[in-house]
């Protein structure tokens, strides 16, 4: 069955002091187009989670992002004591030299100078990327159970609109003789109101009006068109990636059901071509959106 490239999946790991939300969107694209955004510290292993990414989802533009809730405060920010050391030394001595009594207010004076401040920089440690791939994988797997569902109905309406083209083919077939009748005598009586009944070649007449009718025949159009119609609800039914195909497919129905109209000549069979056409475009519609 096929799959729908419109998916949403999220998962949640759970980390001793903290919460990683993961959230995955995927929306439909013509390649497989990854977006991530995530805090800092997961960046070094963005290529691995691109590549984690790519094993399970294919084709589409995926949005990937990760929202982290800390439970406790980690990573509380440290005084630089030799820089402090550093600075004091160097503004007593400016003061001294200046004949200022400041001691008071230097140390809220050295505390807003840079680097007075050291946060340990966060790395990631195995076990917390192991969990974090875990969540990511499950997330996908949300996302590809949302797609087959979506890709069950798509294609539910896809066949439908398929069935509705069959059926409005099959009733053609009861316009077609008389429209090749009336397309006849309405050449017959031209012919004649300009030349009389007598004045012209009946044989000849005979052997332009059958080439003139073959060129409006529809016959191969319709048996092709079938064909198609028919090839479309076998694909629709395979396990594999089929948007693309399902695209020619679609291109080679609608060649057919403009040349059944640019041919007929008859008010019924355009009625019945224009609704072909719009159940076409519901089908190419849902095809963008096939993976």
């Amino acid at each position: 069955m096929i799959k729908s490239m419109t998916g949403f999946g999220k998962a949640v790991c759970e980390l001793p002091n903290k919460k990683v939300y993961i959230e995955i969107r995927t929306l439909n694209s013509k390649q497989l187009d990854i977006n991530t955004r995530m805090p800092l510290v997961y960046r070094e292993k963005e290529l691995d989670i691109r590549n984690l990414i790519g094993k399970y989802l294919t084709r589409g533009k995926i949005d990937l992002s990760l929202f982290v809730e800390v439970m406790k405060e980690e990573n509380v920010p440290v005084i630089n004591k030799t820089v402090a050391v550093n600075y004091y030394q160097q503004l007593k001595k400016i003061a001294g030299e200046l004949y200022i009594d400041q001691d008071e207010q230097l140390l809220p004076i050295i505390m807003r100078l840079p680097e007075i401040l050291t946060t340990e920089k966060k790395t990631l440690d195995e076990e917390e990327w192991i969990a974090l791939s875990n969540g990511i994988k499950v997330a996908a797997d949300e996302v590809n159970k949302f797609r087959d569902q979506e890709g069950e109905a798509m294609a539910s309406d896809m066949i439908t609109q398929i069935n509705t083209i069959i059926q409005l083919l099959d009733e053609i077939e009861k316009f077609e003789q008389s429209r090749l009748k009336r397309i006849e005598n309405r050449l017959r009586e031209n012919i004649e109101s300009k030349l009389g009944p007598d004045e012209y070649d009946q044989n000849r007449f005979e052997q332009e009006m059958i080439y003139y009718l073959e060129k409006l025949d529809i016959s191969e159009e319709k048996v092709r068109l079938k064909n198609h119609c028919t090839y479309f609800s076998e694909t629709v039914n395979t396990d594999e990636p089929i948007g693309k195909k399902l695209g020619f497919i679609a291109q080679e129905i609608g060649r057919e059901i403009n040349t059944l109209g640019s041919k007929a000549n008859d008010i019924d069979i355009q009625k019945r071509v224009v609704r072909m056409k719009d159940a076409l475009e519901k089908i190419k519609e849902q095809v963008l959106n096939v993976l």
